[in-house]
């Protein structure tokens, strides 16, 4: 039997997670065009359920009146349960769910994920449960690898699809996806400090952010770079470009909020622009082609 109906609805659903990160990320929607269609396709789909989740707990269920817990609730109900039809209405289920079958994604990390997202539907992170206004060490770890490093394993899940590497430059590659899922999470604290703070009510790095803070958290973030290159040669042809770009765009990112005055990042969003971020991409294809 040809699946007419069913191939161009899978094409459509496709279509509409693919339009989900080219209206939230400019950064990653770019280093997933050097992508191969069939990776770049898996990827998107990831992030549109990622990005909706986000979008859950990030203010928008809020302002449409709507209870942000009982959302995610919901929604984590339906991603866990979404592989286990061919067929939904909703395209970017839809789209995931053959994502999550193609490359056997790890249930476990989705729950983890949502585990981290729910941490952010309560009323502040400042609250007396976390501790006065900044996580613990041991918190933000937990936090940080439900919330980014689980989602650099789910790459490298779909990255693998068809693969079959050594255990121990699977490890290494492991090691390089959470360390590369961690260090965009950080940057992201930093330079989505105002609004997490001021809109949000969240405190992931504590109080104000000075220059001690800043360069610490920079450093880390460098370090956590400098661990996931490492691990881009180990990592097929089809994905290792995507995530050469990826890489080198955070790290540029990182390098302009470290030299920024920390007041400055504090209160404004610092971005890479756009003709840098197309020659950074350009330079980390032809180094990742070359390896």
């Amino acid at each position: 039997m040809t699946h007419t109906y069913l191939s161009r609805y899978d094409r459509m659903a496709d279509q509409a997670a693919a339009q989900v990160i080219k209206q939230y990320s400019s950064s990653f929607s770019l280093a997933t065009q050097v992508l191969d269609p069939g990776t770049r396709r898996d990827i998107r789909n990831v992030y549109a359920v990622v990005r909706i989740a986000d979008e859950i707990v990030d203010g928008t269920t809020a302002e449409a009146n709507e209870c942000p817990e009982t959302a995610l609730d919901l929604y984590e109900e339906q991603v866990l349960h979404a592989p286990q039809h061919r067929f939904h209405a909703d395209p970017v289920l839809h789209a995931w769910a053959n994502t999550h079958r193609r490359c056997r994604l790890n249930d476990d990390h989705v729950r983890a994920f949502f585990t981290s997202m729910r941490r952010d539907t309560q009323d502040g992170l400042g609250d007396a449960s976390w501790g006065g206004t900044s996580f613990s060490a041991e918190d933000l770890g937990s936090y940080i690898y439900g919330s980014a490093e689980v989602i650099g394993l789910m790459c490298l899940d779909i990255f693998l699809h068809g693969h079959d590497p050594a255990p121990g430059d699977r490890g290494t590659m492991e090691e390089g996806a959470r360390a590369l899922g961690s260090a965009f999470q950080k940057v992201n604290f930093l330079r989505d400090f105002a609004e997490d703070r001021h809109s949000l009510g969240r405190g992931y790095l504590g109080g104000d952010l000075d220059e001690d803070l800043k360069n610490t958290v920079t450093g880390e973030i460098a370090a956590e770079l400098d661990l996931a290159r490492q691990a881009i040669p180990l990592l097929p042809v089809s994905a290792r470009r995507g995530v050469a770009a990826a890489e080198a765009l955070f790290r540029d990112l990182n390098e302009r909020i470290a030299a920024t005055p920390a007041a400055d990042v504090a209160a404004s969003r610092i971005s890479v622009p756009a003709h840098r971020k197309f020659l950074l991409t350009a330079r980390a294809i032809r180094k990742a082609s070359a390896e």
